[in-house]
């Protein structure tokens, strides 16, 4: 079996981008060859940084938009098309973000999907060392939400709101 191809985010705030910066190139021998998504200027760091280090390697990092500008938003609609299945996002836990409500959204996404995720340094490094992550028989396990999403079946919800609508319609043209 070859080896494994993990498809990892990349987001830091401001305050963070030089640790994420700094884990990256610490931890580059172990991200050789995966595929990289990265919000803007966190993204366009990474990639400068990288080839700066290996310049004989030829990353696979998509750069999407700043978080603040739909960035972190692209990045929770890839982890729920399955493109992304972990999460590396340094937070600066000491300042209120502008686009905290999006911050969030990406916290419940990776709840939501079961990706791997993190918020800080130590973290990342525990994930990244994990014989898991190498491990190309490891799939994390994808939540069914079956039942959830069948919730309205067979429920008159419809027909309730379709027969008040036609009695309101009724009344009124009497």
């Amino acid at each position: 079996m070859g080896k494994v191809i993990r498809k990892i985010g990349l987001v830091a705030h401001d305050a963070m981008k030089k640790d994420m910066i700094e884990w990256v190139l610490w931890n580059s021998e172990h991200l050789i060859g995966h595929k990289f998504y990265c919000t803007g200027t966190t993204g366009t760091l990474i990639k400068e940084a990288l080839e700066e280090k290996h310049p004989e390697i030829r990353w696979d990092i998509t750069i999407l938009k700043s978080g603040p500008l739909g960035g972190d938003q692209q990045i929770g609609s890839r982890i729920v098309e399955g493109k992304i299945d972990y999460l590396f996002f340094f937070t600066d836990p000491m300042t209120l973000q502008p686009h905290d409500t999006d911050v969030k959204a990406l916290t419940r996404l990776a709840g939501v999907e079961n990706i791997i995720f993190c918020c800080n340094r130590s973290t990342a490094d525990h994930i990244i060392t994990s014989p898991l992550f190498t491990d190309a028989t490891y799939e994390r396990i994808h939540p069914d939400y079956t039942n959830y999403t069948k919730r309205f079946d067979n429920n008159n919800i419809v027909s309730d709101a379709l027969q008040k609508v036609m009695k309101k319609t009724d009344s009124a043209s009497d």
